[in-house]
């Protein structure tokens, strides 16, 4: 799974008020209704009141850090599965429903791909633990039912970051018109 996504931008989108560096900066992944997929940044001071038009994918809050002069933009842009995770996963980013249906999601994708190591349950039992494996880093992820209601949400915030799949195409050969 891999997506394209706007920078963080260096600027509320409510006030216009520019980000200074440390700023608490909550960011949206909306697909407007255009249906294409919108990034907005606002600082958190605003943010109760912001209400983007459209489906909200998911929501993270995070500290404003200027881009570098070297920094690669292309790489920082392109979004996958493991990077949304360690961003929606930071233990700095408030949960919310959206995210930890997705947090769930992911977690489950990534210990397939063995980017993830399961490390048991949390001492209350409420949480799994897993390690990633490059960082060595242990986030703590809700343990969740994995109903229909639960896979038809997540596909519906996957749609709106990584598009609807493709349609299949089903070409029917005619046939010859039978005598008798």
């Amino acid at each position: 799974m891999e997506m394209h996504l706007q920078p963080l931008a260096t600027a509320c989108f409510v006030s216009g008020e520019p980000f200074i560096e440390g700023a608490r900066v909550a960011s949206c992944l909306v697909r407007t209704t255009t249906l294409e997929v919108a990034r907005y940044d606002v600082l958190e001071t605003h943010a109760e009141n912001f209400t983007p038009e459209g489906f909200v994918a998911c929501r993270w809050v995070q500290a404003f850090k200027p881009r570098r002069g070297d920094e690669n933009t292309d790489r920082t842009l392109k979004l996958n599965a493991e990077n949304l995770f360690l961003t929606l996963a930071d233990p700095a980013t408030e949960p919310t429903i959206e995210n930890t249906r997705l947090v769930q999601f992911l977690a489950l994708m990534l210990e397939r791909k063995k980017l993830l190591r399961p490390k048991g349950r949390s001492a209350d039992g409420e949480k799994n633990l897993y390690e990633h494996a490059k960082t060595k880093q242990l986030f703590e992820v809700p343990v969740g039912e994995l109903t229909p209601e639960f896979f038809i949400a997540v596909q519906e915030q996957l749609t709106v970051l990584v598009g609807a799949p493709k349609a299949k195409v089903v070409t029917v050969e005619p046939q010859p018109a039978s005598s008798g």
